[in-house]
């Protein structure tokens, strides 16, 4: 159930931001720059970051939404399952295992961070700007998880996957998916006021 009384049950991400917009488009813009803006890592790292995280942070409306997109861009179904159930056993390489032992300490105990951490990841073949990057994501994703758990969102994509935007789609058609889901959440607080 919603925790905001405005929401509907069943409360998606654009029913949140229908009802408060404000920040909704530089957010959306920012959020289309750390995902799908050219970087050292790929479209599919970072949205695997973005699911790794928001699977740590039991965000379910974030970790399902991402895992589509994540496999849609290239991750291996069942990867992120098995990087939070058993982290050894997950097949990935040396350098996005150091990203997401960076990730996961960032995520649980940030003031820990040293340098010997940064080191290890790019001792582990990452440059600055693809730690840097994964820095992005995780911070990201703690915002926009507490921002869908603090307002309660509870839109369930595996009883309606046909409700996914990336529902039967292919990469192309996400190039600046969340810069256009801005727009759209702003014009329809626009006509709801």
């Amino acid at each position: 159930m919603p925790h905001l009384p405005s929401l509907p049950e069943n409360a998606h991400l654009s029913d949140l931001f229908t009802r408060h917009p404000k920040g909704v488009e530089p957010l959306m813009r920012y959020t289309d720059d750390v995902l799908r803006g050219p970087g050292a890592l790929s479209v599919a790292d970072r949205e695997l970051i973005a699911t790794y995280v928001s699977g740590l942070n039991a965000c379910k409306f974030c970790f399902d939404s991402h895992l589509v997109y994540a496999e849609l861009f290239g991750i291996e179904p069942g990867l992120v399952k098995t990087l939070l159930d058993d982290p050894d056993k997950a097949l990935v390489s040396a350098s996005m295992r150091a990203l997401l032992v960076y990730v996961k300490k960032l995520n649980t105990l940030p003031s820990r961070i040293v340098s010997a951490d940064a080191k290890a990841v790019i001792d582990a073949g990452n440059s600055e700007e693809a730690l840097f990057e994964a820095v992005q994501v995780s911070s990201l994703f703690n915002m926009m998880n507490r921002l869908i758990e603090g307002a309660g969102v509870n839109f369930d994509y595996h009883a309606a996957p046909e409700a996914h935007p990336a529902h039967q789609s292919n990469p192309d058609a996400h190039a600046s998916s969340y810069a256009a889901f801005g727009k759209r959440v702003a014009a329809m607080a626009a006509k709801d006021t």
